[in-house]
Parts: structure tokens; sequence; C-alpha cells
């Protein structure tokens, strides 16, 4: 059992997905970059990724992605309380997406807002439904990840244009008798925040630029390889779980040589399901952490009920990590990999 002193337990209770149609490969990407297809696969572990077109906007696929969701969950759009939406590729300030993706899926009688906290995104905002669930705030809370990184990545910047890609996840959270979701191990760094930055800014920008994301590559991957191995640790100390008694570990897909890193320095046991979507999704940013999930329950690397390690990091900087038990699926494999059994998590 997760350990979480709280009035009301929450767990994730339906996850949904939705991956844009048009697959895009290292070749057509590097057209632009004057870089080799495997100098790319060699540097990221990616070989593809989605990108939305004109009708996959980031209201259409948190949609469907919610839709699928609260199918899982069994749950009516009606009941949800909260819609939370995380990204950071909205291009404007105004609408928020949470508004008009509540309105599309029929959640009319709650509240509505977006949560820009970049790549850590889902997992700060799986936090604030949690905790809006244990208060007694609320039943039911949909939380959606969601990006179309193409809008605001330049495609000639070999820092970033081969990386990211489109996508949305979702989740329910809703009350739950025995704990899902565990106590989260976040913070922020603002000292680094010009590690991954959009440039020039809108207002600054002049006819004929364009305001692209900007990382500092090596950089980015010496933080992240090390900040957040403690991160991981204090998570699960938090939840009072040890590593062994994962099913799954679930970090933001960034790049396939930092999830590697992370795997060797946390030391998982080889039963732990490692998420590796990252090959042919791309780093979607907000959308990764869900994404990676139902990735792993698809093909049933893992199953619904599994204790799983969710890590997000990114821009701002932004980080946050917590234990889970890993919410069903439309279509949930019918049974979990041979010789896998769901861990049982310490109280």
């Amino acid at each position: 059992m997760i350990s979480r002193n709280t009035v009301h337990g929450a767990a994730m209770l339906g996850l949904g997905a939705y991956r844009p149609r048009r697959e895009v490969d290292n070749v057509e990407v590097c057209r632009r970059l004057d870089v080799d297809p495997e100098w790319v696969l060699a540097r990221s572990g990616i070989r593809s990724r989605r990108f939305a077109g004109e009708d996959e906007s980031l209201v259409a696929m948190s949609s469907a992605a919610g839709r699928d969701a609260l199918a899982a969950a069994g749950v009516d759009a009606g009941a949800v309380d909260v819609v939370l939406v995380a990204t950071m590729s909205h291009t404007a300030t105004s609408p928020q997406v949470a508004t008009r993706v509540a309105h599309a899926v029929g959640a009319v009688h709650g509240a509505a807002m977006d949560v820009g906290a970049a790549c850590a995104g889902f997992c700060y905002s799986l936090e604030l439904a949690a905790s809006l669930i244990a208060s007694g705030t609320a039943e039911h809370v949909l939380v959606v990840g969601v990006e179309r990184m193409s809008d605001i990545v330049d495609p000639a910047d070999r820092s970033t244009a081969f990386i990211f890609g489109d996508g949305a996840g979702a989740v329910v959270v809703g009350r739950s008798d025995e704990p899902g979701i565990g106590p989260v191990a976040w913070g922020a760094d603002g000292s680094q925040a010009d590690l991954i930055v959009q440039e020039p800014t809108w207002k600054d920008v002049t006819p004929g630029e364009f305001p692209g994301l900007r990382m500092q590559g090596p950089t980015v991957f010496r933080w992240a390889t090390s900040r957040m191995v403690p991160l991981a640790q204090e998570a699960l100390e938090r939840a009072g779980v040890k590593a062994e008694q994962l099913g799954a570990f679930v970090p933001h897909q960034a790049n396939a040589r930092i999830t590697d890193a992370l795997v060797r320095a946390l030391a998982l046991p080889e039963h732990v399901a490692v998420a590796d979507n990252v090959v042919d999704t791309g780093n979607t940013s907000a959308a990764s952490v869900p994404l990676a999930m139902h990735g792993l329950l698809a093909a049933g690397r893992a199953a619904p009920g599994d204790g799983a390690l969710l890590m997000g990091f990114g821009a701002g900087l932004t980080f946050a990590a917590q234990v889970v038990r890993l919410p069903a699926v439309l279509a949930p494999p019918a049974s979990p990999p041979s010789g896998r059994r769901a861990p049982s998590l310490a109280s």
C-alpha cells in the first residue's frame, strides 16, 4: 500500500491517449539540419515522432484522450469536478485550453485551468488532482498532458528539431479506498531557467523571425542524470516503497540516453518494465508521461494495478516524481507478461 496521509484516498482510474496520424522519421527531420539520421538515433534514441495535422489541435487531441480515459474509468463526464490541462505549446494566452476541453468532453459542471510546468506538467497536475481529491474539494479530476511541439520548435534548429513530437495523454483521478498516488517529490530551479527557452519572445520577434525553442542540450543532460536520481529516491521514500517492489518505471521521455543513465543509477531490478517509447514518439513534453504509461499497458509490458514510479523534468527548470498504481486502459492486456506479477507495495 502506498503511504499517504489524507482525508480521502486518490488513484488514477482510467487512462487514454491520442497519437497524431502523421509519422515523421529521422530522414525527413534531418533534411533541414545537415546531420545524418543515424547521428540523431545515436544521440537521442529517437527513430520517429508524430506531428499533428491542422485538425489535430491541442483541444482535439486532449478531448480524444480525455474521452478514452473517462470510458476506461467508467466515469461520466458530468461527474468531473475539475479539468487540468498541462501544456507548454499553447500559442495563445487566452482562452485557456482546459476550458474548451471541458466543454468538448461534457465536463461542464466544474472548474478548468491550464498548468504550465513544461515536461513536468503532467506530474505536477497529478499531484494537484490527488490533493483536490484528498481535501474533499473534488471527487473526479480529468488530468491531460498535451503538446503540439511542432508549433514551437524551429525545424532548422539542431538543438531541438529532431527531439520533439506531438500527442496527448489523459487520466481520470478519483477517490479510492486504497491510495494509488503517492506523495510527490517536486521542485523548481529558476536559476537555470536559461537552459531551455523560447527565443526571441513573441513581444520581441521581428518580421521573418520565429520564436523557436532553444535548449542547451549537454548541460540539460548532465542536470537530468544527476538531479533526477535523488528525486526518484525521495519519491520512493515518501511512498514507503523500495525499487524492487516496482512493476514499472515511467520517466519523462526526453532522451533514451537519459533514461538508460537513470536506470543504471537507480539500480532497478530487471523485472521493472522501463518506458522507452521515446523511440517512436520523441519528446512530447507534458504528454510524455501519460503516453509512456499507455505504451507500457497497451504492449502488455505492465498491467493495471502495477506499482510505477513516474518522473517528469524540463524547462523552468521544473521536476516532479511520484509512485502510483497504474490505471486501466480501454483495451488492457488480457494478462501480465509471462513471469510478471504485481508487486506488493509497502505501507
